[in-house]
Formats: structure tokens, C-alpha cells, sequence
């Protein structure tokens, strides 16, 4: 309430290109992150989208964003304008950082994206089909042009050991006092089933990981047409966007009043959905087996370490104590020989 974000907007667009004037800002934020998207329009009635950000890191900021730029750039068709473009200055990405006694933050500029069809809630057999292939299309195309890509430092296990230095803090201890040993319970349990199944020698492809339906857009046919929304892009093995990828397939279908139970990996429409996957870019016995750990990785690091920071706090709350009662107990009762059988693996 003591922050005036559109006034951070304007002076991050006076810094990024002073001979255009901004003529009203409207914020179209989806209201459930603190993360904040304003459309900026200029006097001429053309339009940028702005977004800022104050959770994370700024240089993390930074290189996911320069990362998708060239990714943006990259991507062959029928994916060449799939992602929304952030503007440059010069030859280099323009960010702008905003500090004071108050917040730290970042703000980027996006050229608008064309959207075509919102999923329905619900999606019939045949749409899971198509989107079973659209989805291992995507995934064979980002891993063919993933050695063009800047270099990431973000990985799974760093995010993992920053949870655990976290815990050591006192600020973490007062947090977490009541949940400390579960937490360390499931990281320990991440890392070890990591080096297990080898997963630090999978392949690393972008992947943008929340893929509900409010973040992308289809043509009539449910083709992927556009996609925008990247708080929570990273390079890693493409196992990461399943359980999302489970959600959009769900039975339950997309919801007002979300929870992350771990059912939706366990449903027969995920098993159609992946059985077409398989079909288009064949998946390997230990990534099945690796899909209650990214469960369990979603939990740990974006409902407990980065939970209050990223979600309101209502939904932050919400999130936390069924991650508690329900979500990290189901974990090791996830059972991948189902899916293997049907995908003869």
C-alpha cells in the first residue's frame, strides 16, 4: 500500500526510452502471485506489457529472461513466435532495478503476444491426445537447439541446498520451527533419490513449468499457439513440466480454488496423455520413476522456500499446511509401475 508500482513503471520506461510517452497504465495481473503485469500505452495508442518483480533474485531475474530471448529467437516453426519477446537496448536485454527502504525491484518490457484459444476446463480424450504430442513436439524442439542457449546457474539441487541454508538461518528457523525435521526429511530424500537415478546427467532444456491454462493459449485444432508467463522458467530435464502437465489433464479439470495434491500424476488421463508423448519423443524407465521427486521438488521449493514470497499470502497459508497434512506423505506413495507397463518400459 505504500508502494506506488506504476510510478516505478514510468521511471523504468524514462531509463528505457525517455522520447516515448507513456499515457495510462492499467494493471492485468492475474492476482494470485505478487508478481505485477501492467499494460503500458503510449500516446500514439501502441502498447507495451511491463512486469514486475520482487521475488527471487535480480540476476536470476536477468538471466531466465536473456535465456528466453534467445530461445524466443531460436525456436524453429512452427514455434517462432510461441514466446513473448522481452525488449533490448542496444544489443543487450533491458531490465531496470528499483531500490529503496522499502522493495527491491525489477521490472522488464514485453512486446505484446498474439493469444488464440484458453483450454477449457475440462479437456475431452481426444484433446489430451493432441496435446500429448503437442507437448513432446515442443520438448524435441527445445532439446535440439538447447546447446544455443546462455548458460544457467539456477539447478535443482542448488535450490534445494539454499532451502537447507535457509533452515540454518534464524529467520528460517523461526519460519519453518514447527516443520524443520520434515523439511529436512524431504530434501534429504530429494537429493538422495536425485543421485540415484543420475538425474545431474540428464539433458537440461528450457522449461517453464507452471503450465496452467491461464499461461499459454491454443489454436482451434489445440495446437500450441502462444505462450507467456515465466515466473518460474528454468533449464532442467523436461520431467519438470509434468506435474502441471498432469493438472491440465485432470479429471477435476482447471479450478478457481487450486490445491497440489499428487493425484492428478496418478489418473488414467495422464497415463493417455503421456502413452501419446512417448509415441512423438520416448521417455526413459528412470524419468517415470523420477516423477514423485519433481513432486516433491514443487513442494519443497515452490510452496515452502519460496511459498510466502511468491503466492499471496492467503494462498501461501493454504498451500504451506496442506504440504504438511497431505502433499509430502503422498509423495512415496506414488507408484510408476503402472505407467511403465503401459508405456513397456
Amino acid at each position: 500500500m505504500f508502494i506506488q508500482f506504476t510510478e516505478i513503471i514510468k521511471e523504468a520506461w524514462q531509463h528505457y526510452d525517455a522520447s516515448r510517452e507513456i499515457k495510462s497504465i492499467s494493471d492485468i495481473s492475474a492476482k494470485v502471485s505478487t508478481n505485477h503485469v501492467y499494460k503500458a500505452v503510449f500516446t500514439d495508442k501502441s502498447f507495451v506489457i511491463a512486469k514486475l518483480s520482487y521475488f527471487g533474485q535480480y540476476e536470476h531475474f536477468v538471466e531466465d529472461h536473456t535465456i528466453i530471448n534467445v530461445l524466443a529467437n531460436n525456436l524453429p516453426a512452427p514455434y517462432e513466435n510461441f514466446l513473448s519477446r522481452s525488449l533490448m537496448k542496444g544489443n543487450t536485454l533491458f531490465s531496470y532495478r528499483f531500490r529503496n527502504k522499502l522493495i527491491d525491484a525489477w521490472v522488464v518490457f514485453y512486446r505484446p503476444i498474439k493469444i488464440d484459444r484458453k483450454l477449457p476446463r475440462r479437456l475431452e480424450e481426444k484433446q489430451i491426445i493432441t496435446l500429448g504430442r503437442q507437448f513432446a513436439q515442443l520438448h524435441q524442439v527445445c532439446h535440439r537447439i538447447r546447446n544455443t542457449l546462455p548458460p544457467s546457474s539456477k539447478t535443482l539441487q542448488s535450490d534445494i541446498e539454499h532451502l537447507l541454508r535457509l533452515l540454518d538461518s534464524d529467520f528460517g528457523r523461526y519460519e519453518h520451527r514447527m516443520n524443520e525435521a520434515v523439511i529436512r526429511e524431504q530434501c534429504n530424500s530429494f537429493l538422495e533419490n536425485s543421485e540415484k537415478y543420475g538425474f545431474d546427467e540428464w539433458a537440461r532444456i528450457p522449461v517453464f513449468v507452471d503450465w496452467n491454462i491461464g499461461n499459454f493459449s491454443v489454436t482451434r485444432s489445440y495446437k500450441l499457439f502462444s505462450r507467456w508467463d515465466y515466473d518460474w522458467f528454468r533449464m532442467s530435464s523436461r520431467v519438470l513440466d509434468f506435474y502441471f502437465l498432469s493438472r491440465i489433464v485432470s479429471d477435476v479439470g482447471d479450478r478457481t480454488v487450486f490445491t497440489y495434491n499428487i493425484d492428478p500424476l496418478m489418473e488414467d488421463r495422464f497415463l493417455l496423455f503421456l502413452k501419446e508423448y512417448h509415441q512423438v519423443y520416448p521417455l526413459t524407465e528412470q524419468e517415470i520413476r523420477f516423477l514423485g521427486e519433481v513432486y516433491r521438488f514443487f513442494i519443497l521449493n515452490y510452496v515452502i522456500k519460496d511459498g510466502r514470497y511468491f503466492f499471496h499470502e492467503i494462498y501461501a497459508t493454504k498451500l504451506q499446511a496442506e504440504a504438511y497434512q497431505s502433499y509430502f506423505p503422498s509423495v512415496d506413495k506414488f507408484d510408476p509401475e503402472p505407467i511403465l507397463r503401459e508405456l513397456n518400459l
